[in-house]
């Protein structure tokens, strides 16, 4: 592939009958944070009143839809008809990454066909999308983390304001941490940059997303765990596990 000017060159695909038209706003946003959303499109049949939500939006996002009528019952002519485009937007060649809007395992294979190709792809499902769809992707987002009241990158934890709404525990997320710690602990001293930490902790969980455990940031999260200490410098963020001994159990409310 011809080397990127500027942004990456994205394709978003949404399935629209396994995808609530509530995230439109808060997935274009995520999306933005990764690169250009130079290709947008929806899949379903718009003939039914059940997509009129999706219907009203297409407009606001600049989003094109492809009619897909549903000719026998238990057929998903949709699911098809993103597959073929997405093969064929693939090979063009003009993209950096894909993203693939469902919930749906059935896009697990087309996922880790557009990754062979040497191209990314950006999950977004809801919470119970399937595993495997999850780890196909490069990184997989929960929608319920683009809904309005989800926690905002930009809005740092307040001191007394309460959390967001966690999709998870914030002690599942302790583990994974402490182990992208002891892998980039290359001095011993358990400090590591917290900068580093937070890429390692996505390669080892596409679906790792502080905001699935109520805070916005990777700091926040950490911070308020109890489970360790953190360093501000010059240079940057620092992150180190606190010894079992020193840990404070958090009450939970």
């Amino acid at each position: 592939m011809a080397a990127e000017q500027g942004a990456p060159r994205l394709a978003v695909l949404i399935d629209a009958d396994n995808t609530s038209s509530k995230i439109a706003q808060g997935l274009f946003d995520e999306v933005a944070k990764i690169g250009e959303a130079s290709v947008r499109r929806i899949y379903g049949d718009f003939t039914t009143g059940r997509l009129k939500a999706w219907a009203d939006l297409l407009a606001t996002h600049a989003i094109m839809p492809h009619q897909n009528f549903a000719y026998t019952t238990g057929k998903n002519a949709s699911d098809i008809a993103l597959v073929i485009d997405a093969m064929d937007l693939l090979h063009t060649g003009r993209f950096s990454g894909f993203c693939l809007v469902s919930s749906d395992s059935d896009f697990t294979r087309l996922a880790a066909r557009i990754r062979e190709q040497g191209v990314d792809v950006y999950g977004f499902g809801e919470q119970k999308t399937p595993e495997a769809f999850r780890q196909a992707c490069r990184r997989f987002i929960y929608t319920e983390n683009l809904l309005p009241q989800a926690p905002k990158p930009d809005q740092p934890d307040q001191a007394g304001a309460k959390p967001g709404k966690a999709l998870l525990s914030p002690s599942k997320a302790v583990p994974l941490i402490n182990k992208a710690i002891a892998e980039l602990d290359d001095d011993g001293d358990g400090w590591v940059s917290l900068g580093r930490v937070g890429q390692l902790v996505v390669n080892l969980a596409s679906d790792f997303d502080p905001r699935s455990y109520g805070h916005a940031k990777l700091s926040d999260l950490a911070a308020k765990s109890g489970a360790f200490d953190i360093r501000r410098e010059d240079r940057g963020v620092f992150i180190r596990a606190k010894p079992a001994a020193a840990r404070k159990p958090r009450a939970a409310k």
